[in-house]
């Protein structure tokens, strides 16, 4: 009779300690990665500049990110506008965000670039 009690016991101590054990699974971090380059964004190194910090957090952003940006010709082009979108639930949810964000700009400052507008750069 205490040998049925005591065997249920351990059974259940056993499997707690197996539950326990078990490392949970946890997302990886996107912090410093570039995730999937599209095209090499030309950015300015003055670190005042908008779409310079704008980068550098999507760079540093932890979670889905993407940064979105004009194509640049120095012939044609005088402005770069971009958009970002920072710690989405999905990549592809960034990727439409950061989109609308720099088409946006484009609206707003009623800028016609040779490319034809934006894309995006980088997403992950």
């Amino acid at each position: 009779m205490i040998l049925k009690y005591c065997r249920k016991a351990i059974v259940s101590i056993l499997a707690g300690f197996l539950i326990f054990s078990v490392p949970a699974a946890e997302a990886e971090s996107l912090a410093g990665k570039i995730g999937d380059k599209r095209f090499a964004p030309n950015l300015s190194l003055d670190p005042k500049e908008a779409c310079y910090k704008a980068y550098l957090a999507y760079q540093a952003a932890s979670g889905h990110s993407a940064y979105a940006t004009t194509f640049y010709s120095r012939v044609v082009d005088l402005y770069i506008i971009c958009g970002a979108k920072l710690n989405a639930p999905t990549q592809k949810a960034a990727e439409e965000i950061a989109l609308r964000n720099c088409q946006y700009g484009l609206r707003k400052w009623k800028v016609r670039t040779a490319s034809g507008g934006c894309a995006i750069a980088a997403s992950k």
